[in-house]
C-alpha cells in the first residue's frame, strides 16, 4: 500500500472526528469514507486513456471533477481538501508542505449504491419506476442545457468516435489475449465506424455533441434525499465527456440490461426519448451500446490486473464482469429483424398505455403521437425549430404528423435496427399503408394492435383522463367523435397481420378512482399482454 495511503488510514490524520475509516479502489483512484466525508484521490497513473502521473495533472483534474459533478450533485461536492505531508505522516490539515489534492464530498452509504439497491430488490415496483423515470428527467434536462461543442474542437468527430472504441478492444486484447470474441467485435466495430462516419459527422454539425457526464453507469449513482443522484463524472478526457448524448444514455440502458433490468432500461430509454425528441439519434445507438458495454469489460480487465494475488475472490468478480459485458456487446451487435408495430384504436381505447407495457417488458421504443404532436406546438419536452400554433387537432396538423414527423423518427429507430410501436390512432387507411411501406423499406416486420372498446367505454375513460389532468394527451370528447365519424375499419389484408386487444365494458365504475383504475393500470390490461407477448413469440416470463 502507498506510505500516502497508509498514513490516511489513522483517525488523527483529520481535521474533524471520524468514525471507522474504510478504503475503497478503482483503477484510477482511493476513495477514503470517514463517517461525516469522502475523500478522493487520484492515483499517480498513467493508463494512456487516463493520464495522472503528475501532481500538477492531478490538481488540474480534480478542479475539473469538481467543475462537472457540480452540474448534477451540487450538495454532495463541497470542495478540494489539501493534504499535508510529509507521506508517512500525510493528514488534513497541519503545518507540512502540501504533497497531494482530495475532493472532498459528503458521504453517503455505500449500500445506497444503485447496484446495492437493486441487488436487494427491496423497494416495490411502482417506486423504482418512479425513481428511474425521475432520473430520466433529471438527465433530459441535464443534456438539453449542457454546453454545446465548438465547432473547431473536434469532439465528436468520426474519428474521434471510433478511437476510444478500438482502444477498448486494444486494451482487451493486451489484457485477456487472443480471444474470437474480441476478434468478431473488432470487425463489428471497424465496419459499423465506417458505416456510420457520415451519420457522426451529420450529428456534430447538428448540436448534438455537447458536455455530458461520460461515465454514466449505475456504480455512479446513489440513493440521495429520496432521488437518484448522479455523481463522479468523467473528468479526466474532454474528447470521452464531450460526446454524443445518445452515447451518455447509452451507458445507463447498458448498465441496466447488463444487470438484467431491461423494463428499467426501457422505461429509462422511452421517457428521456419522449422528452428529448431525439428519435433519430438511435441510428447510432446499438454501436453506442457496444461501445458501452466494452468499456466496462476493460475496467474490469485493468480491474483484474491490480487485483491481490492472495484474493482470489476479487479476481473471480472481476472475470465474470468480463464476462458478462462481453455476452452483452456480441448480443447487441448480432443483426436482428425488427418490428414496426402500430396501434389502431380511437382515444380512449387504452392503447397508450397496452403500449407502453409492451415496450418497457419487450425493450421496444415507443413512439407515441400525443407527444409528438404537443412537441410540435412547442408544448412538450424540446420543442420543434419552428414551433406551429393554433389548433393542435387542426387537419393539417394530423397531416404533417403522421406523413412527415411520426415516420421521419420511425425510419432512424428501424434503420438502428430497433423493434418500434408507434403509438397514434391510425383511424385512416392511407396512415396505416405508409407505414407498412416504411418497414417493408427497412425490411421490418408489420403488425397491427387493434385496441378495441366501445365508445362508452372511451367516453367514460376520457372524461376521467381530462379530470385528472396527468396525461400528454388533450383529446377531448369532440376529438373523440370526430375519430368516430371518419373511422375507417381494417381491411381483411390489414387483418392478416393485426392483433387484438379488446376491453371490457362490462359495469360502470362507482368512483374517478375507479375509472383511472380502469384506464391505466387495470388488471384487463395485464391480462392482455401477456397475451400479446405470446402471439408476438416473446415469453412473457422471459421478458419479465
Amino acid at each position: 500500500m502507498e506510505p500516502l495511503i497508509a498514513a490516511l488510514l489513522r483517525p488523527e490524520a483529520y481535521d474533524h472526528p471520524v468514525g471507522t475509516i474504510e478504503l475503497l479502489e478503482t483503477h484510477i483512484s482511493w476513495v477514503l469514507l470517514t463517517g461525516s466525508y469522502a475523500y478522493k484521490i487520484k492515483k499517480p497513473v498513467n493508463l494512456g486513456f487516463v493520464d495522472f502521473s503528475t501532481a500538477a495533472l492531478r490538481l488540474q483534474f480534480c478542479q475539473e471533477e469538481l467543475r462537472l459533478n457540480r452540474r448534477l450533485a451540487a450538495d454532495l461536492y463541497l470542495g478540494l481538501a489539501p493534504i499535508h505531508g510529509p507521506p508517512a505522516a500525510a493528514r488534513f490539515g497541519g503545518e507540512g508542505p502540501v504533497i497531494e489534492m482530495a475532493v472532498q464530498m459528503r458521504q453517503f452509504q455505500q449500500q445506497d449504491l444503485l447496484p446495492a439497491v437493486l441487488e436487494r430488490a427491496e423497494l416495490a415496483t411502482g417506486a423504482l419506476e418512479r425513481l428511474f423515470e425521475q432520473l430520466a428527467d433529471s438527465l433530459a434536462h441535464f443534456h438539453a442545457t449542457a454546453a454545446k461543442a465548438a465547432d473547431t474542437a473536434g469532439y465528436g468527430s468520426a474519428p474521434q468516435v471510433r478511437a476510444p472504441a478500438i482502444a477498448n478492444l486494444d486494451v482487451l486484447d493486451a489484457t485477456l489475449g487472443a480471444d474470437p470474441r474480441l476478434q468478431a467485435l473488432r470487425r463489428w466495430s471497424e465496419a459499423e465506424a465506417e458505416r456510420l462516419a457520415p451519420w457522426f459527422e451529420a450529428r456534430r454539425a447538428s448540436g448534438w455533441i455537447r458536455e455530458g457526464h461520460g461515465d454514466l453507469h449505475l456504480g455512479n449513482m446513489a440513493l440521495w434525499q429520496g432521488r437518484i443522484l448522479v455523481f463522479d463524472c468523467l473528468e479526466f478526457s474532454p474528447p470521452l465527456r464531450w460526446i454524443d448524448l445518445s452515447s451518455d444514455l447509452a451507458f445507463l440502458v447498458m448498465d441496466l440490461r447488463q444487470r438484467q433490468r431491461p423494463e428499467l432500461a426501457g422505461l429509462v430509454l422511452n421517457r428521456w426519448l419522449e422528452l428529448s425528441g431525439d428519435y433519430t439519434g438511435l441510428r447510432s445507438w446499438r454501436w453506442y451500446l457496444v461501445y458501452r458495454a466494452l468499456v466496462r469489460a476493460k475496467v474490469a480487465a485493468l480491474r483484474l490486473q491490480q487485483a491481490d494475488p492472495v484474493n482470489p475472490t476479487t479476481a473471480t468478480a472481476q472475470r465474470q464482469q468480463i464476462e458478462s459485458y462481453l455476452a452483452l456487446a456480441e448480443a447487441t451487435a448480432a443483426e436482428s429483424a425488427p418490428v414496426l408495430l402500430i396501434t389502431h384504436g380511437v382515444s380512449g381505447s387504452g392503447k397508450s398505455h397496452l403500449a407502453r407495457l409492451l415496450a418497457r417488458r419487450l425493450g421496444w421504443i415507443q413512439l407515441r403521437s400525443d407527444v409528438e404532436r404537443k412537441r410540435l406546438f412547442g408544448l412538450w419536452g424540446l420543442p420543434s425549430r419552428e414551433p406551429r400554433s393554433g389548433d393542435l387537432y387542426a387537419a393539417a396538423v394530423s397531416e404533417q404528423l403522421y406523413g412527415d414527423h411520426l415516420p421521419r423518427c420511425a425510419e432512424a429507430v428501424l434503420g438502428a435496427g430497433l423493434s418500434l410501436i408507434v403509438d397514434a390512432t391510425f383511424g385512416q387507411r392511407r396512415q396505416r399503408r405508409s407505414f407498412a411501406e416504411l418497414a417493408g423499406r427497412c425490411g421490418a416486420r408489420f403488425l397491427i394492435l387493434d385496441c378495441r372498446c366501445t365508445p362508452a367505454l372511451a367516453r367514460r375513460r376520457i372524461r376521467a383522463r381530462l379530470a385528472v389532468g396527468l396525461d400528454p394527451s388533450d383529446a377531448d370528447l369532440a376529438v373523440l367523435e370526430r375519430q368516430l365519424r371518419h373511422w375507417q375499419p381494417l381491411e381483411p389484408r390489414e387483418r392478416a397481420v393485426t392483433l387484438v386487444a379488446e376491453a371490457s365494458d362490462a359495469g360502470s365504475p362507482s368512483s374517478l378512482a375507479d375509472v383511472e383504475t380502469e384506464a391505466l393500470s387495470d388488471a384487463e390490461a395485464r391480462a392482455q399482454l401477456e397475451r400479446l407477448l405470446s402471439l408476438l413469440g416473446a415469453d412473457p416470463a422471459a421478458a419479465a
